[in-house]
C-alpha cells in the first residue's frame, strides 16, 4: 500500500487531504451552475442547441410522415383542411408531450442521446409540464400568422438556450425549470 491508497486522513484520503485519493480524481465541476441547485442529477451535463435542434428535426420529420400518412388515407379530399396547420401543430404538441411524459424523451432526442427531465433533474417532466413546454407548437394552428410566430418562437427559444449557462430555453423556464441533458 502507498501513501495514496491510505493517507495520513485514512482510507481514500491522498496526501492533498479528502477527494484526492484513488478514485476521486480532482475536485471541480462545482457547484453547478445557477439554477441547477445541489440535488440528484446536478452532474448531468445539459443538452446544447445543435444536439436538440437536429433533434427537433428529426422529430418534426417524423410527425410529416405521420401527417402526410393520415392525410392520405384516412381523410382523402374530403377534409382538405386536416393536412394545414391545424392538424399537424395538434399531432405535433401530442408527440412531444406524449414521448416527453411516457419515456423522457421523443425519438429524436433519444436518437441524439438527451432526455427530458422535471425542474429536480431526475424524473420526466408532468403531463402539465410537457404542455406547456411544448405549446409553442399550436402556433402553427393560427390561421395565416401561424408560420410566421412559430418561427419567431424558435428563435427566441434558440436564443435563450444559447444564452443559459444551464441551456434551458423559456419554454423551459415557463414550464417551472424543465431541462435537457444528455445522456
Amino acid at each position: 500500500m502507498t501513501t495514496g491508497d491510505f493517507g495520513p486522513n485514512g482510507p481514500g484520503y491522498g496526501s492533498g487531504g479528502p477527494g484526492y485519493g484513488p478514485g476521486y480524481g480532482q475536485p471541480g465541476g462545482y457547484p453547478p451552475p445557477q439554477g441547477w441547485g445541489p440535488q440528484p442529477g446536478w452532474g448531468q451535463k445539459p443538452g446544447g442547441l445543435g444536439r436538440r435542434f437536429w433533434a427537433r428535426v428529426l422529430d418534426g420529420f417524423l410527425v410529416g410522415i405521420v401527417s402526410f400518412l393520415l392525410s392520405v388515407f384516412l381523410f382523402s379530399d374530403d377534409y382538405p383542411f386536416l393536412v394545414t396547420g391545424l392538424f399537424s401543430g395538434a399531432l405535433t404538441f401530442g408527440y412531444f408531450v406524449l414521448f416527453e411524459v411516457t419515456q423522457g424523451a421523443t425519438p429524436g432526442k433519444r436518437l441524439l442521446g438527451l432526455a427530458v427531465h422535471g425542474p429536480d433533474g431526475v424524473s420526466k417532466p408532468t403531463a402539465s409540464q410537457s404542455a406547456i413546454r411544448n405549446s409553442f407548437t399550436l402556433l402553427a394552428m393560427v390561421p395565416y400568422l401561424g408560420a410566421l410566430l412559430a418561427f419567431v418562437a424558435y428563435v427566441v427559444i434558440a436564443v435563450t438556450i444559447s444564452g443559459s449557462p444551464t441551456k434551458q430555453g423559456k419554454h423551459d423556464e415557463l414550464a417551472g425549470g424543465t431541462r435537457v441533458t444528455r445522456t
